[in-house]
């Protein structure tokens, strides 16, 4: 099951014990800070959670798949999300 923006605030009312509504503001706050900062180009680093970060992607070959034809694709920024060795444990413990 996929962990929805609905299911993360229903969790965090839960947990804190609060209405809905302030769990969505917070959680909305945090998703818009988090937004601004990667399109800033700086990088997230949560402790223990892992990394988000922007890369420059060089333009490039490629192939329009409807029509065959090649194109270069433009230069553009990404966003990864390199998994912290804490994070990349405890995913993997049930596993052994």
């Amino acid at each position: 099951m996929t962990c929805t923006k609905s299911t993360l605030i229903e969790k965090i009312s839960e947990t804190f014990d609060q209405n809905p509504s302030q769990s969505k503001e917070v959680l909305e706050t945090l998703i818009e800070i988090m937004k601004s900062t990667l399109a800033s180009g700086e990088d997230i680093m949560v402790s223990g959670f892992g990394k988000f970060q922007v890369i420059e992607k060089s333009p490039r070959k490629g192939r329009n798949p409807a029509t065959g034809d090649a194109m270069i694709l433009e230069k553009r920024r990404v966003v990864t999300f390199k998994c912290a060795g804490k994070l990349k444990n405890r995913i993997n413990e049930k596993i052994q």
